[in-house]
């Protein structure tokens, strides 16, 4: 690197609120103006530009590139990374992979590849197309992945070399979380956070909620937007739990909303490392979970029962246990925000990023 501040070109499917770009803007806004960076947001949706705080060296590009022509837009993307002259190229997840491709063969510039997970078409197995391009393409890379699930599949499935793999996990600022002083009622709050997209399957835990609402006073807190909120809302109108339902919408900072919750429910098919599970965890919440990537492992070891197949019926069971116990509720969530202190701070992110960003590692 020059004696100029090191430039890094990002490269997202998209710029919007999702666990990668919340965890991008975070490093962003640690390092300030000591860092400059260009952002490519392949489908022109910024909506994560609000995470990112005023004054920093950022710029947003659009490379021009023309959907359909592969061919054509890989020598685009070579073209630009010579215009643009990054020090590193940071490509995330499935979606960017032809500037992956672009950079492979006779490379540019050095490569960081991180993958977040998955979408629905991934959840119970890797598309062979897509583990083979992952292996030749990301051979010479260095690829981050912030889930121990997720280091498995790239070292033996995708065949990575061992080399080239850091696993990362994510972190969160606890002290951003102290939880509010909560009035014991008798019907705890319920609540998750996630975007109303297919793989988070909010009508699980829709299901879930209207089964534990036969037996126990409950109500559910959504906090999140996505295409799925109208047919959602009308699911739960079906359901006839409407009136214990409230849909929030987009929130630029849950904060204030995981403060009213005295459980966190996740209802995924797919994950890795949920941010807003570690965010539920510093808030000292329980959390009743599917089993997906990483949650098991992440939450304390009180929690771990509460995690469970995936099912509405079984995310019912966990739900209806935590309901019913809250001295057991305050213990779990006690050792989650421990665990959060001991194994998932920002502080090591940061330092294990800036690492591989500056070409240290």
């Amino acid at each position: 690197m020059t004696n100029r501040k090191p430039r890094i070109l990002s490269v997202f499917p998209g710029f919007v609120i999702g666990g990668a770009q919340v965890r991008f803007a975070a490093i962003v806004n640690h390092f300030g103006v000591e860092w400059q960076h260009v952002i490519v947001s392949l489908n022109g949706r910024l909506d994560c530009r609000e995470r990112l705080v005023p004054g920093l060296d950022v710029s947003f590009a659009d490379p021009g590139l023309i959907k359909g022509d592969t061919r054509g837009n890989l020598a685009r993307i070579r073209r630009f990374l010579r215009e643009t002259a990054p020090d590193v190229l940071i490509t995330h997840n499935w979606g960017s992979m032809d500037w992956a491709m672009a950079n492979a063969l006779f490379p540019l510039v050095r490569h960081v590849h991180i993958e977040d997970g998955f979408g629905p078409e991934e959840r119970s197995r890797q598309l062979p197309r897509r583990a083979w391009t992952r292996r030749i393409v990301l051979r010479r890379s260095h690829v981050v992945l912030p889930s121990q699930t997720l280091l498995t599949i790239a070292r033996d499935i995708w065949k990575l070399p061992e080399r080239r793999l850091t696993y990362i996990p994510n972190g969160i600022d606890p002290d951003r979380f102290t939880p509010a002083a909560r009035i014991p009622t008798d019907a705890p709050i319920i609540g998750t956070v996630a975007a109303l997209r297919p793989e988070k399957n909010i009508a699980r835990l829709l299901h879930a909620f209207h089964l534990l609402r036969q037996t126990d006073s409950a109500r559910l807190l959504i906090v999140g937007d996505g295409a799925q909120r109208g047919e959602l809302q009308a699911l739960a109108a079906k359901l006839g739990i409407a009136d214990d339902v409230e849909f929030t919408g987009h929130q630029p900072d849950p904060l204030a909303q995981l403060q009213r919750f005295d459980i966190f429910a996740l209802s995924s098919d797919t994950e890795q490392m949920p941010i807003s599970v570690l965010e539920a965890m510093a808030m000292q919440l329980p959390v009743a979970a599917t089993d997906v990537g990483d949650v098991r492992a992440m939450l304390a070891a009180e929690n771990r029962g509460s995690v469970v197949p995936l099912s509405a019926e079984a995310l019912a069971a966990a739900l209806r246990d935590l309901v019913q116990i809250p001295a057991q509720r305050h213990q779990i969530g006690m050792a989650n925000r421990s665990k959060i202190e001991a194994d998932y701070t920002q502080t090591m992110m940061f330092a294990a990023y800036q690492k591989l960003f500056l070409g240290h590692g």
